[in-house]
């Protein structure tokens, strides 16, 4: 523990229950409720290893293989975005936006970058009606995204496509045809990503990260593109960085679209824009 608090990791404690217990094969709460277990001499090895691991700034998530996210548990490794507790307010917003649709035939939803897939597997949890579509530019995060649709027995529900923003949907002959968008898109400034933390900066893929100059490059894509997706009524609901959710307002007019509803995440911190055209 002393050697983690050491690395600059912020709950030592609860990261060395938790990689004793992986090595141990059992939950945090078993390893808590029998401290005097004995452990084998062999896990000694295995528990240096993934230690040694984690001090290096290695994510505990691609330690343990998986993190949890809208009480689901989600398979987790360099493929693609470790999911945040604060992205599960893009399912939340997607809830509350569908919750006020007209009757008629199950929503037709998009997630653009799906990374591991946890936002729209969640969706398919929620919604078992629901025509459910997800898209990424990396052919390695949509992989990882179908073992976690085939891990939670919804793999024939989701389609997944190649490609980037708009396009692979417009190719697949769905425009107009989507009742709502979703995406976490990359949004961190390029010249703030030397800064961030290191389980970020050297282990989630850079494009993943990246949003160019001020951040906001792919918000406007996005937003310049997504609009030909959707039917009558329908939305699209973002996840942004700090600050950047003041700024939507403006630059979603830009581009025909009206800002309905900002969601903070647990810090009180604007997290996530949900905006109709207009």
């Amino acid at each position: 523990m002393r050697r983690l608090r050491r690395a600059g990791i912020e709950s030592p404690r609860l990261e060395a229950d938790l990689l004793l217990g992986h090595v141990l094969g059992c939950s945090r709460a078993e390893l808590l409720a029998r401290p005097e277990r004995p452990a084998p001499v062999e896990c000694a090895a295995a528990f240096e290893a993934a230690l040694l691991r984690r001090l290096r700034r290695e994510p505990i998530q691609h330690i343990l293989g998986r993190t949890e996210f809208w009480s689901m548990s989600f398979r987790t490794d360099a493929r693609a975005l470790v999911p945040r507790p604060e992205t599960e307010l893009l399912v939340q917003g997607a809830l509350e936006f569908l919750a006020g649709r007209a009757g008629g035939e199950p929503p037709a939803i998009a997630e653009i970058g799906v990374g591991a897939g946890a936002v729209i597997l969640a969706l398919a949890r929620e919604l078992p009606s629901a025509r459910l579509y997800a898209s990424d530019v990396s052919c390695e995060a949509l992989a990882l995204a179908a073992e976690n649709a085939r891990l939670h027995g919804v793999r024939e529900r989701v389609r997944f496509l190649e490609g980037d923003l708009a396009a692979p949907y417009l190719q697949a002959g769905l425009a107009g045809r989507l009742d709502l968008v979703l995406s976490n898109p990359p949004y961190i400034p390029s010249g703030d990503i030397a800064g961030l933390q290191p389980e970020v900066r050297e282990y989630d893929p850079r494009v993943a990260l990246d949003g160019g100059g001020d951040g906001l490059a792919i918000v406007r894509r996005l937003l310049k593109d997504a609009a030909v997706l959707l039917r009558a009524g329908g939305g699209m609901i973002l996840e942004l960085g700090l600050g950047q959710p003041a700024a939507m307002g403006g630059i979603a007019a830009v581009h025909g679209w009206r800002v309905e509803r900002v969601l903070r995440d647990h810090r009180g911190i604007e997290r996530v824009v949900a905006m109709r055209v207009v």
